[in-house]
């Protein structure tokens, strides 16, 4: 397992204010988003490590699950003005709390304290797993009114809980944030995310809810065009609203160069490469996100989608089963579930599970088009006329994509292929933006062989350039000839001045010592001489604590006293790194010497 990985587990709130979870909830995923920053070191999503909030699970069985080497936990009280905030961190393998402080700060200096914390963080861990580089900064302060500050982290609280009355409430208080300070980038971007969601699961009039997300999404742009978020945002617009495969593809590979650990990103450009066919790229991208958010739904809903999109559809249909257990009303995994069962021709299980479908989150097209889809299959022509009827009908508007889409799933099913070209060109025409789904879908079936297919997908999917991550190798931090200058010269000063005796001893006050840069020792250390900061500073201590008890005048001192003595400030250390170090415990050791 990579040993550069980690994830934050959901801070408790200490609070006695139980309505201040969202606060906590909060500063928890501000220091995952700053974690995520350091290039080398693997973070796991929130959404994934909010999946074991409130339940008793062992350290060591939720790291398997993450597959993460690391395991950061805390807590958060709020009083009045004054926060306090601990945390500490846990090597899964082990289950040993290698390291722990605790903060009591002014919440007014909120973003100060996040950062201050992510930075000891980071350098707590890099001394522990290995080298990675550090910033100076990881937090950058997002507005100057708190008040708008804790009304985007509560507005986040409720959008993440991913149904429309929360998002409504969400949307909300993103609104109240603005009030406070309109140039708040986050809620600009919170509230574009919010009205996307509720155009495309039409919980809002579509149009009036993509105007609403287009504002606040140029509002962001003007305010920040380096944000990821943003860019991931004109990708929803591009493709949602303009129809343009290019443009989403364009500022999806945008919000990844700015954050290539953004999962959403991630899962976004691996739903452009399925739906235009380039399956290899797809799994690449999908790949990384399942990496960084394993369980998250809408991640498993996307490889779901994959596995659908490549013929799997049997394995399609199991993971849709489970996420449908999951939550019931995922409108998404629903619609694909039908699908997956309409390519296994079972027409009658699709009918079934429309008549069960819980009435909030039915979509009247979709559930026409689908009723209609199951009917061809089974042959029923009464009932088919009468469902295209209806979609004919439907699809005369010129914002009812969803008719559009069915209608044109149904030509193609009845094989009425000129019917199906000419719809197709029409619904262009008004920028039917479903087309970019449906055209390249399984259930199009003999519609591929036409001659007008191949016309009509180029300009669908324009041709691209391939996102192709650069791989060269990176140069050493130091040259050969700088590297053996510093390592003498540590080693020089380790022998004299044993700054290992001190328990507080850290990389960065060592490296300040020796005049190096942390990021530099981290690499002199790991390449050079192939340890960590800690395992490097232990072994000195180990062979200190050796001196010691070889010596008979120290024989009234004992061994815990004795590894005090040596650097160590902890028993369970001490104890774990000597028998790592020499293979005995440090009493056979002692037996071993007499």
């Amino acid at each position: 397992m990579n040993t550069n990985t980690i994830a934050v587990l959901p801070f408790m709130n200490m609070s006695s204010d139980p309505e201040n979870e969202f606060f906590s909830d909060g500063i928890t995923e501000e220091i995952i988003n700053a974690l995520a920053k350091i290039n080398t070191l693997n973070v796991i999503s929130r959404t994934s490590s909010f999946y074991f909030k409130n339940k008793n699970i062992p350290i060591g069985q939720i790291a398997k699950q993450l597959h993460v080497a690391t395991i950061l936990e805390g807590s958060v009280r709020k009083a009045g003005n004054m926060i306090r905030i601990t945390a500490q961190l846990i090597e899964a393998e082990t289950d040993i709390h290698f390291w722990s402080e605790t903060w009591d700060r002014k919440f007014e200096n909120i973003f100060e304290i996040q950062d201050e914390i992510s930075l000891i963080i980071a350098e707590k861990l890099r001394e522990h797993v290995g080298h990675f580089e550090i910033g100076d900064h990881l937090v950058q302060k997002q507005t100057d009114n708190a008040d708008a500050y804790v009304l985007a982290l509560k507005a986040n609280y409720y959008f993440n809980k991913w149904n429309p009355a929360d998002v409504k409430t969400a949307i909300g208080l993103y609104e109240k944030a603005l009030e406070l300070d309109p140039n708040h980038t986050e809620s600009h971007v919170g509230l574009a995310d919010a009205y996307g969601f509720m155009a495309t699961t039409e919980f809002m009039p579509r149009t009036e809810a993509w105007m609403k997300a287009a504002e606040h999404t140029q509002k962001a742009f003007a305010l920040n065009p380096e944000n990821a978020g943003v860019h991931y945002q004109l990708a929803n617009l591009s493709f949602f609203t303009d129809c343009s495969y290019t443009d989403a593809y364009s500022h999806a590979l945008k919000a990844i160069e700015l954050k290539p650990s953004y999962p959403e990103a991630q899962q976004y450009m691996a739903f452009l490469y399925i739906i235009s066919g380039k399956m290899d790229k797809a799994w690449q991208h999908l790949e990384l996100a399942l990496s960084i958010d394993p369980l998250n739904q809408e991640t498993q809903f996307y490889k779901a989608y994959y596995l659908y999109r490549t013929g799997s559809y049997s394995k399609a249909l199991d993971l849709y089963d489970d996420l449908l257990k999951r939550n019931p009303k995922n409108i998404p995994a629903f619609t694909v579930r039908t699908y997956a069962l309409l390519m296994l021709d079972r027409p009658d299980e699709v009918l079934s599970a429309l008549k069960a479908m819980p009435d909030d989150i039915i979509i009247p097209d979709e559930y026409l088009g689908m009723s209609c889809l199951a009917y061809i299959l089974k042959g029923d022509t009464e009932r088919t006329s009468e469902h295209i009827f209806r979609l004919e009908q439907r699809a005369e508007d010129p914002v009812a994509f969803q008719a559009h889409s069915y209608l044109f799933l149904a030509y193609a099913n009845l094989k009425k292929y000129d019917d199906a070209f000419e719809l197709l060109e029409k619904s262009l025409k008004v920028k039917s933006s479903i087309f970019l789904l449906s055209f390249t879908d399984p259930l199009v079936k003999g519609l591929t062989g036409e001659p007008e297919y191949q016309t009509f997908y180029y300009q669908l999917y324009p041709e691209i350039k391939l996102y192709d991550p650069v791989s060269e190798q990176k140069p050493p931090l130091l040259s050969e000839e700088t590297s053996e200058v510093y390592l003498e010269s540590l080693l020089e000063y380790i022998r004299e001045n044993e700054p290992y005796l001190n328990p507080d001893l850290s990389l960065r006050s060592l490296a300040e010592q020796i005049g190096m840069h942390p990021n530099h020792l981290s690499w002199l250390l790991n390449e050079k001489i192939g340890k960590n900061f800690n395992a490097f500073i232990n072994h000195y201590r180990v062979e200190h604590f050796k001196t010691l008890a070889g010596d008979a005048s120290n024989a009234h001192i004992s061994l815990l006293g004795l590894a005090y003595e040596s650097g160590f400030n902890s028993k369970t250390v001490f104890n774990t790194f000597f028998k790592k170090e020499t293979g005995l415990t440090p009493s056979a050791f002692l037996k071993q010497l007499s």
